[in-house]
């Protein structure tokens, strides 16, 4: 059985998703970021980044929500082509969320509760941009990096759902991403990792 060592936001949704869209057993650690549990020598053995999600798979220990969804996906022969284009499609969306949607979209809601403007207007500049990056590349595939269904979908999802309802940011003008937003949401499996909540403390 999978641990998964997290917290309900969306980087920590990730690997529920896939767990679950896999069908496969797992256990929760939650890790409370408001108590600060990710700086305890316990989660620093398993995350030596401090830095949610992480997982155990037996022996193995990992961290990082990337290369937790490849590992999944590659164990067990779904959600990544074992080669060739659509591989490498998927791999490149799946570093364009870690890289880009993820900490652009995580450093505007950060400064959404600050009061300060100029840093607002950068990042909901970024924020918007990025957005228009994924809501073109829908515009021409069903998925985010193509017809497949993949880990990139994975990954994307909880932040892109994370701008649409948390943050103010207009989708009026992005179609492609309200049509994917509305698919994914309808996936048993999607549902049900988004609807984890943490244990009341």
């Amino acid at each position: 059985m999978y641990t998964v060592y997290t917290w309900s936001t969306p980087n920590g949704r990730k690997p529920l998703i896939m767990l679950e869209e896999l069908g496969q057993p797992y256990e929760i650690v939650p890790v409370n970021l408001r108590e600060h549990e990710q700086f305890e020598a316990g989660f620093l053995a398993i995350s030596p980044n401090n830095k949610i999600p992480a997982m155990k798979d037996g022996a193995l220990s990992m961290f990082e929500s990337g290369a937790i969804l490849t590992y999944l996906a590659e164990k067990h022969q779904r959600f990544l082509a074992n080669e060739g284009p659509q591989r490498y499609c998927a791999l490149q969306w799946l570093y364009w969320q870690v890289g880009g949607l993820g900490p652009m979209l995580g450093q505007l809601g950060f400064f959404e509760k600050k009061d300060s403007a100029l840093a607002k207007e950068h990042f909901s500049a970024e924020a918007e941009r990025l957005l228009n990056v994924l809501d073109r590349a829908l515009a021409g595939s069903s998925y985010v990096a193509g017809d497949e269904y993949t880990i990139a979908d994975m990954a994307c999802y909880p932040w892109t759902q994370a701008a649409a309802s948390h943050l103010e940011l207009n989708l009026s003008g992005k179609p492609a991403v309200q049509r994917w937003l509305g698919m994914m949401g309808e996936r048993p499996a999607v549902r049900k990792a988004m609807a984890w909540k943490p244990p009341a403390t």
